[in-house]
């Protein structure tokens, strides 16, 4: 996919993975995303899954690297933005815009998921209580995709809290950042679980350069950051 909004922060292998996860066969139920932003993941998922409810405080808060503070006036830009984005690339009657913190928003969607697509704020407990709260919503045989894993010191320690060797999860595999997990249909066995911790903690070393770039970008050490990787035409190790 090509043709998407310009803002945001997925890749096109990023792009090509959640796409798939859309478009395959799945369990019923809804379609969810946590942090819409501007819309570049809710124009894939609607494309590919033919709906999505897509949850956004659009405070703008947890909207990117350095901005984590709730800001009123950017918050109104990104929603203003976010819905024309929607017509612009012809999904608008796809999506159902939630305009909640999620938390607040388990009201607002009834029944299981059938996937879930978690990229809200990155600080360690409302991730954990993403994946943890909407995540138990996932029905057996879905899919849950989570954004920044083994990026965000947050979000990589809420994915260890909740999915290393989780009873509930199996983890699949990843690109760049982008996480995915099934929904486990029948209880993994004590190796099966080990082996998912194993795995988990394979992905460690990339989490650690990853936040090893993230300082030295932070520092104005950019030509460190680029000798570990960091892609020239990059901001973050995303």
């Amino acid at each position: 996919m090509t043709d998407l909004p310009e803002e945001g922060w997925l890749s096109s292998d990023q792009i090509a993975r959640l796409a798939a996860a859309g478009a395959r066969p799945r369990p019923a139920g809804a379609v969810v995303e946590i942090g819409s932003f501007r819309g570049r993941s809710a124009v894939v998922l609607a494309r590919a899954a033919g709906s999505v409810v897509a949850i956004d405080p659009h405070a703008g808060s947890d909207r990117g690297p350095q901005e984590i503070e709730a800001d009123a006036a950017r918050g109104d830009s990104d929603f203003e933005v976010f819905h024309a984005n929607l017509a612009r690339f012809g999904v608008a009657d796809r999506v159902r815009h939630v305009r909640s913190f999620s938390a607040d928003a388990h009201g607002d969607v009834t029944g299981p998921l059938s996937l879930l697509f978690v990229d809200g704020a990155h600080r360690f407990g409302p991730a954990r209580e993403d994946l943890r709260d909407w995540g138990r919503r996932v029905a057996p045989g879905g899919v849950m995709l989570v954004h920044d894993s083994f990026s965000s010191i947050g979000v990589t320690l809420a994915l260890l809290a909740e999915c290393a060797g989780s009873a509930r999860w199996r983890y699949v595999g990843r690109s760049r950042s982008l996480a995915e997990y099934e929904r486990r249909v029948d209880a993994p066995t004590a190796g099966e679980r080990a082996r998912d911790v194993a795995r988990h903690l394979a992905e460690l070393p990339w989490f650690a350069r990853n936040v090893a770039i993230k300082v030295l970008v932070v520092a104005g050490r950019r030509r460190w950051a680029e000798r570990l990787g960091l892609d020239p035409d990059a901001r973050w190790p995303y």
